[in-house]
C-alpha cells in the first residue's frame, strides 16, 4: 500500500503531481468514519469483481456531504 496526497495550497492548476506521504491524519467523527468505511469496503468489493476495469473512485461521490472535504480516491494499484 502506499498513500500520495497533494497540499491543499488554495488554488487549482490543471495537473499536480502527487507526493508520496509517510503518514495520514483522518480527522472525523464517528459517522464520518463509518463512512469512510464502509466507502473502503465497497471500494474493494467492486475492485475484486471487476478487476481492471476498475480504476478509481471518490468518497463525495457516494456521500455528497463530503464534497466539501478534501478528496478521498481508492485507487486500483493494478493499473
Amino acid at each position: 500500500m502506499k498513500i500520495y496526497g497533494y497540499i491543499d495550497e488554495g488554488k487549482f492548476e490543471e495537473y499536480i503531481e502527487p507526493s508520496e506521504l509517510a503518514e495520514i491524519t483522518l480527522v472525523a467523527d464517528a459517522d464520518e468514519l463509518r463512512k469512510i468505511a464502509r466507502f473502503i469496503q465497497l471500494a474493494a468489493e467492486k475492485m475484486e469483481q471487476r478487476g481492471k476495469d476498475y480504476e478509481h473512485e471518490h468518497l463525495s461521490d457516494k456521500y455528497p456531504e463530503f464534497q466539501n472535504s478534501p478528496h478521498f480516491v481508492v485507487y486500483n494499484p493494478d493499473l
